[in-house]
């Protein structure tokens, strides 16, 4: 009697294996010798190892020129400055990105979910996204560390 208790237990037990998740493919691929090489330490840090720089510390949060953020890895164009605003979180902040050259991602490091934002052209982390944002615009906040972008003057586009 005890085994038909330990049977269907058994059998759920193994369909709960979670399948390996695909590796994506970027248009940038390069080893992670050749990033290290070609990247600053702290760009590094935060594009490939999905680190996060101190709040208050990057040399974009409080900068408001006009023009585009860039990967800093690949130079995709990834936030225009007419969407930054200051959220006072200590990193900068956009209501929206070029949502062609960002991809949205899940991470649970936290032991919860939250909404990780990357380059879909090199996979680089550059920050997350939550819905505190604006509520006259998008009402996203797109939480991106600095070490992550280059910044081009310019014209928003």
């Amino acid at each position: 009697m005890l085994s038909l208790f330990f049977f269907p237990l058994l059998l759920s037990c193994q369909n709960s294996k979670k399948k390996p998740a695909q590796k994506v493919k970027y248009l940038f691929e390069k080893t992670e010798s050749e990033w290290k090489a070609e990247l600053p330490i702290k760009a590094f840090y935060v594009l490939r190892e999905a680190g996060t720089e101190q709040a208050f510390s990057g040399k974009y949060d409080k900068f408001y020129e006009k023009g585009t953020y860039q990967c800093a890895a690949c130079a995709t164009p990834l936030y225009q400055s007419k969407h930054k605003y200051d959220s006072g979180s200590g990193w900068p902040s956009f209501d929206r990105g070029e949502d062609e050259n960002i991809e949205y991602d899940v991470d649970y490091k936290l032991g919860y979910a939250r909404t990780e934002l990357k380059c879909n052209k090199c996979g680089g982390h550059l920050g997350h996204m939550f819905n505190d944002g604006p509520r006259q615009t998008t009402g996203k906040r797109h939480c991106i560390n600095s070490a992550a972008l280059y910044f081009v003057l310019g014209t928003d586009e």
